[in-house]
């Protein structure tokens, strides 16, 4: 989901393939061959490897945008995507990884309170970016948008955004889910994501 939205924006031909982490088909050579990591997304680009989505996707947009409005040059406007891209990888992805991790991965379903805390001071900062604009940088839709998005998809499983509280917020959800490409990149897969975080019975305590 990460690297589909930019793919899709792009228009890119491009072949998709499923890694299976239980399988640990992220360990077998022909992978640690792209991405000696091991994480995913990663990318092979006619032999360019690279990981790290927040990575690919600036560089898909650079080397293939028509125009640079997914990922401005311009210094300003690019210093405003970089901002709201490392709030992901840092704030956004810490916060949903203390919940999902122990949910999905340590069995553990009870939430406590402090972290739904959390998640809604996310939901905050985002409205406050939002003051600035349509999308997450301003006016116009970039890479921010697609990361944020795909980061959401199954962190409002736990705590819906009140349209009331976070109205910009709310708002940008329905603009995100009126893309063109937003199901196949994110709708189909969203609701897999969905069902399986409902399949654990999570409380909050």
């Amino acid at each position: 989901m990460l690297l589909y939205h930019a793919l899709n924006a792009l228009g890119i031909d491009f072949e998709y393939k499923i890694v299976n982490l239980l399988a640990k088909e992220h360990l077998k050579p022909e992978f640690l061959k792209i991405n000696p990591l091991h994480t995913v997304p990663a990318l092979d680009d006619n032999g360019f490897y690279l990981s790290d989505s927040h990575a690919i996707n600036s560089y898909l947009v650079s080397k293939y945008g028509k125009n640079d409005s997914l990922y401005p040059k311009e210094l300003k406007k690019r210093a405003i995507v970089d901002q709201r891209l490392h709030y992901d990888s840092s704030v956004i992805t810490s916060t949903g990884t203390a919940i999902t991790g122990q949910v999905l991965w340590q069995n553990n379903s009870a939430i406590p309170q402090a972290k739904i805390d959390a998640l809604e001071g996310v939901y905050k900062s985002l409205d406050l970016f939002l003051e600035s604009g349509d999308y997450l940088a301003g006016d116009s839709l970039t890479i921010a948008d697609f990361h944020v998005t795909a980061a959401l998809t199954g962190l409002v499983t736990f705590l819906a955004v009140d349209a009331t509280k976070y109205p910009r917020l709310a708002a940008w959800i329905k603009r995100i889910k009126e893309l063109p490409y937003y199901e196949e990149a994110n709708g189909s897969r969203a609701a897999q994501i969905i069902e399986f975080i409902k399949s654990k019975n999570f409380t909050i305590v």
